[in-house]
């Protein structure tokens, strides 16, 4: 029982890490640069950044697949690189993940960017500083509150995705099989014990999670 109800636990706590990362690599980036840049075509770029944030997760494992599968370019490259398919591996999962989780990081850091005072940006470069220093050492010191919940926020939806990654990394044991996946088979064979154990250890996370994010934003 002690095993089976880890090896999930562990392997969506790692995924969720991993995707995590770079889901708020790729937010502070672009939240950044969509918050000080306007140009032609923005609002239809932010529109395809958000839009895993209301897709079904169905399609979206379906776009995944599309896009990383054996017969797409991306996929023949990737399947060149590493002598292998990335579908149905570990990272496949955290694609998934990242791919769902990215508005939440996204939206939030571009709302903190949005919220620095203009001025001191000004100022700074004024001063000599170049964009990296001020993104660095002023623009993510500023919006730390909301990078910080974006990022809380992001690691709980990754934690918790379901759809897409069923789709895209399947269900193997040991392997892909995240919390959310492991309750819909446990719930099927009728393993209602070990079922109630993973979903207590979810809203348990998530519960922490949403009071990290109120405590940092009060």
């Amino acid at each position: 029982m002690a095993a089976d109800f880890w090896s999930p636990v562990k392997l969506s706590v790692e995924v969720a890490f991993v995707s995590g990362l770079l889901v708020v690599v790729a937010g502070l980036f672009l939240g950044n640069l969509m918050a000080h840049k306007k140009f032609k075509g923005i609002a239809f770029i932010e529109t395809v950044f958000l839009l895993p944030l209301v897709l079904p997760p169905s399609v979206v494992g379906f776009l995944l697949i599309v896009i990383f599968g054996r017969n797409s370019p991306i996929g023949q490259i990737i399947e060149e690189l590493f002598r292998q398919p990335v579908m149905f591996t570990w990272w496949a999962a955290v694609i998934a993940a990242a791919v769902v989780a990215f508005p939440l990081m996204y939206q939030s850091a571009k709302t903190g960017f949005e919220a620095i005072d203009k001025e001191i940006i000004h100022a700074a470069r004024v001063d000599g500083a170049n964009e990296f220093t001020i993104f660095l050492f002023i623009s993510i010191p500023l919006a730390c509150k909301a990078i910080l919940s974006g990022a809380i926020l992001s690691f709980a939806r990754a934690l918790g995705e379901f759809g897409a990654t069923l789709m895209f990394a399947g269900n193997i044991p040991g392997k892909t099989q995240t919390i959310p996946t492991a309750i819909y088979v446990a719930l099927d064979s009728g393993n209602m014990e070990l079922a109630w154990l993973w979903v207590a250890s979810m809203i348990g996370i998530s519960f922490l999670m949403l009071v990290c994010v109120h405590l940092i934003k009060s």
